[in-house]
């Protein structure tokens, strides 16, 4: 009998920490509004930094922060994920289905000023195509952006 309890508490325990694996809707916004507040109070050049380190505070999971600049088509300023998308620009990416996302977000950021989105993109933990939403906020001529898997 405790063998069997044994194996289901270590069985209830892996199931809660593969549930917990991957990031949620309610932390890929709180982290949005965290690094915009960090953005305000240290000023872009610290703050890129910051959201560049695959090891900082904004890089959690499959959550991380990116940010590009509305005024000059989408260029990636910081990205937590892959830094070889900074300086480039974003505005004619498209997922697998051909849907122009970054050129959505920043639609959308100009119009609304925050919002979600959804869209199709390669999960960095898994390696797989997986659906994605995003919450974004305009500030100044920013857009911050952070997303969770919804595979």
């Amino acid at each position: 009998m405790k063998k069997l309890l044994l194996v289901v508490f270590i069985g209830l325990f892996l199931v809660g920490y593969v549930l917990a694996a991957g990031g949620t809707a309610d932390e890929a916004k709180a982290m949005v509004q965290k690094a915009v507040a960090f953005i305000k109070a240290n000023g872009n050049e610290k703050a890129f930094a910051e959201f560049n380190n695959n090891k900082g505070q904004f890089v959690d999971r499959d959550l991380y922060i990116w940010v590009a600049d509305l005024k000059d088509s989408a260029k990636c300023l910081a990205h937590g994920a892959n830094s070889k998308l900074i300086g480039q620009s974003l505005i004619d990416f498209k997922d697998t289905d051909g849907k122009l996302f970054i050129k959505e977000i920043v639609d959308l950021a100009n119009s609304k000023g925050s919002g979600w989105i959804d869209y199709k993109w390669t999960n960095p933990t898994t390696k797989n195509i997986d659906r994605k939403s995003v919450y974004f906020e305009k500030l100044n001529t920013l857009v911050v952006v952070c997303g969770f898997y919804k595979s």
